[in-house]
């Protein structure tokens, strides 16, 4: 990647991130579904590390909105944002978390979904559901802000062999107050998830059970929420069974 921007810095990305990555820009897999599926479980981890954090650190709950998921489709620049007010990540923690596979097993991992013919389910259980996303985006833009930080980054790749990292723009800076924001620039053939009711299909079959609220922001109308569960530490100790 070349830049002329000297505030963008552009990195290689490790080894196996790069042959994974080969693997889902070059998918045949079927169950493209299950793109939305992981970056909403990784969005609600960033809701859950928020939480535990904001237990020694209240602070960073009462200065912003309480953490919810946030899916906008947008038919015009064929893009599909995931959207969270969790925990969200420094610029290391992007580079480090989106760059690289920090775990053992992962070269093994790789040539076992080359492998397979379908990786879906190897895919969640590995934990790098992430690189799923580019079974259906061109390009990937993800804005984060992390809890208590007075700065957001924006990492970029179009699934090659690296990726960019800067400093996020002033808009976008002011519109992720705290957490991640995830831009998908689909394929065409992908654009099928830009429908509503596609997006509800694919949360009510993998997703309902979140315990965060999942809000589906349509081109027109009002926001609403698309999954049943409600967060247990959200509701009124009166409204819990023995069950919960």
């Amino acid at each position: 990647m070349t830049t002329t921007d000297p505030s963008v810095e552009s990195q290689p990305f490790q080894a196996e991130v790069s042959q994974l990555l080969h693997l889902m820009v070059h998918s045949v897999y079927s169950e493209t579904d299950i793109f939305l599926r992981e970056l909403i479980s990784n969005a609600s981890d960033a809701c859950d590390k928020l939480r535990y954090e904001a237990i020694a650190k209240p602070e960073l709950i009462e200065d912003g909105e309480p953490p919810k998921i946030s899916i906008v489709p947008n038919k015009q620049d064929n893009t599909l944002v995931v959207a969270d007010s969790g925990i969200g990540m420094d610029r290391q923690e992007l580079i480090d978390n989106l760059g690289t596979i920090a775990r053992s097993g992962t070269k093994a991992f790789v040539a076992r979904l080359a492998e397979a013919k379908d990786g879906a389910g190897l895919i969640g259980q590995f934990g790098v559901g992430f690189y799923s996303a580019f079974m259906v985006a061109e390009r990937i833009v993800v804005s984060s802000r992390r809890a208590g930080s007075d700065e957001a980054w924006t990492w970029s790749s179009s699934g090659g062999d690296g990726f960019e990292i800067a400093p996020a723009a002033e808009d976008i800076a002011k519109r992720v107050a705290r957490g991640t924001e995830i831009v998908l620039h689909l394929k065409p053939e992908a654009r099928k998830y830009l429908e509503t009711y596609e997006i509800e299909r694919v949360v009510g079959a993998y997703s309902d059970n979140i315990q965060f609220p999942i809000l589906l922001k349509p081109e027109e109308g009002e926001p609403r929420q698309i999954n049943s569960a409600s967060a247990l530490w959200q509701r009124p100790k009166s409204e819990l069974t023995p069950e919960d």
